[in-house]
């Protein structure tokens, strides 16, 4: 039989033993830019899909743009002077095309009122401070902060990569211990930035004139961490690639932990 009274006297039990987890619940301004940050990343979503259906209706009539880069200027150029015998078809595109450019405006509004609203967040020097970071710009900065929240409720780097699921996964038997992919457990919003960031590590270790600037505008144990990071995840890309690793698991490695030197960062600027 299943009542209130006997549910509460089973967690009174189990809060006695130890045996619950606290979570950590955000306030009303960090749902705001976390609701944000996500109407952001469903336009990105959105946009996807529409230029995939240009791309879609193009090679349906073999037309197809003579350059590597798509979504340029000259693409959006050529796309333009596509002429096709039926008016039908010409609508078509038009409505095609037009849905990208709404969904590309769409995103700037967003991006604009993120920078709008971050300065007056209580967790914008966060933000700031990850960006010293390479691979790591505003939008994967504010994405980090707002999905993972209080950066002090995880004790450990590795308690953070379990969170996003860049752990190896495992499967043991008696004295047989087998590793393999990582789990893809927690949040996947957060871990397909730092694997799409951890791109930026097959490049020699350097700090650009954009990165410079950020660096200047962060504390002396923030830039320590910031060129330690570049300095390791750089040499480990280079090792796993010699190595004969695929170049998905390179960049699975390399966001794990980059994850550990975010939440380095997090933890040295976030407010008590």
């Amino acid at each position: 039989m299943k009542t209130n009274r006997r549910d509460a006297i089973g967690l009174a039990k189990l809060l006695r033993a130890g045996e619950l987890t606290s979570v950590w619940v955000p306030d009303e301004v960090h749902e705001a830019m976390r609701d944000l940050v996500r109407a952001r990343a469903a336009a990105v979503e959105t946009q996807r899909v529409h230029r995939q259906q240009v791309g879609a209706f193009m090679l349906k009539h073999g037309r197809i743009f003579p350059r590597k880069t798509a979504w340029g200027a000259r693409h959006l150029r050529w796309l333009q002077e596509q002429r096709f015998d039926h008016p039908a078809h010409q609508i078509a595109l038009q409505e095609l095309v037009d849905a990208v450019r709404t969904s590309r405006e769409r995103i700037v509004r967003i991006e604009a009122a993120i920078k709008e609203y971050l300065p007056s967040w209580s967790l914008a020097s966060v933000v700031q401070a990850l960006q010293a970071l390479r691979g790591v710009e505003l939008i994967v900065a504010v994405t980090f902060a707002t999905e993972i929240g209080d950066i002090r409720r995880f004790d450990s780097p590795r308690q953070l990569m379990g969170y996003l699921g860049l752990v190896p996964s495992e499967r043991s038997t008696g004295d047989s211990v087998r590793r393999g992919g990582i789990t893809k457990a927690g949040n996947g919003r957060v871990r397909h930035m730092l694997v799409e960031s951890a791109w930026t590590y097959r490049h020699p270790p350097r700090v650009g004139k954009a990165k410079l600037y950020r660096l200047e505008q962060t504390t002396p144990k923030v830039r320590e961490i910031a060129w330690k990071a570049q300095s390791r995840l750089t040499a480990r890309y280079r090792s796993l690639s010699a190595n004969g690793k695929k170049t998905t698991v390179v960049c699975a490695a390399i966001a794990r932990e980059l994850a550990g030197f975010m939440w380095a960062v997090a933890r040295e600027v976030q407010p008590a």
